[in-house]
């Protein structure tokens, strides 16, 4: 278990979100290249599911000051929860009222979420 304050913790959570966004953006370059706009309309529809998402619980879980450490995970959680029902709700949109292509959608969110890993490992080795 890592501990850290709350102007650290909000850092990390935005820092994620806009790191997320610039992964987006290479995986949509690099389907760009290889299967066309269609692939990086998709790549660019699944990263951004995840950045959206991401970007919520990081508004819900530290938008506003906490005033105990009780209040401060409970918003954690409760930003999890949103982000959770934001993930499945945008992929039911997508598959039901867009034309994507599965292949760089899920590509696209899955990168996502090494953005999540490296800047974890990169903070549990700095703490």
């Amino acid at each position: 278990l890592v501990a850290i304050d709350l102007p650290n913790a909000r850092r990390l959570s935005f820092g994620v979100v806009l790191g997320q966004a610039v992964v987006t953006g290479i995986v949509a370059l690099l389907s760009w290249a290889m299967a066309g706009p269609m692939g990086a309309w998709s790549a660019m529809l699944g990263g951004g599911i995840s950045t959206v998402a991401s970007l919520c619980m990081a508004l819900v879980a530290f938008g506003r000051p906490t005033v105990s450490a009780q209040h401060a995970a409970s918003a954690f959680y409760v930003g999890e929860a949103v982000k959770l029902a934001l993930v499945v709700v945008m992929f039911v949109v997508v598959f039901k009222f867009m034309r994507a292509s599965p292949l760089p959608l899920f590509a696209a969110y899955m990168a996502t979420f090494l953005v999540y890993w490296i800047v974890l490992a990169r903070f549990s080795r700095t703490s």
